[in-house]
């Protein structure tokens, strides 16, 4: 990966609806090189997909939870089994394989608090093998960002 590759996965990070015109003028080529370079660059797993950023406030899930889990057991059937609960779980909309005083965080996008106590006492609190559940609730953010800083 060169300089110019590095440039344009900065460029589509940023604002992927860019066209190839577009991207072409900002990085000094013609089309057909940028529009090679994003297919090598797809092709080779650089750029793994592509997606919108949805307002979550906009789809009425206004709270933001990061959530910490300790599993009671650790052999690798438990779990492989908490990991493909966890992907089922709709609010759930990333889960993270920690070291530290916690095995697992969790960040949940919920419409309010009562949502979120029914979402940990009727989903969370009925899987398999959760030890301790530690809730840190998101009061502002002050910096979120997709773009990866290479």
């Amino acid at each position: 990966m060169d300089r110019v590759d590095k440039e344009l996965l900065r460029l589509l990070q940023e604002n992927a609806k860019l066209t190839n015109k577009e991207l072409a003028a900002k990085l000094g080529l013609t089309i057909t090189p940028v529009h090679e370079r994003i297919k090598k660059l797809e092709r080779e797993g650089f750029i793994s997909r592509y997606s919108a950023i949805v307002n979550r406030h906009k789809v009425d899930l206004g709270l933001e939870v990061f959530c910490s889990v300790s599993l009671k057991d650790h052999q690798k059937e438990f779990i492989e089994q908490f990991e493909r609960d966890v992907m089922a779980l709709e609010e759930v909309t990333e889960c993270y394989h920690i070291g530290g005083r916690f095995d697992y965080l969790l960040k949940v996008a919920i419409k309010n608090m009562e949502a979120y106590r029914d979402f940990v006492s009727q989903k969370l609190a009925e899987l398999d093998n959760i030890g301790n559940v530690q809730s840190s609730f998101v009061m502002s953010e002050i910096k979120k960002t997709n773009v990866l800083p290479f």
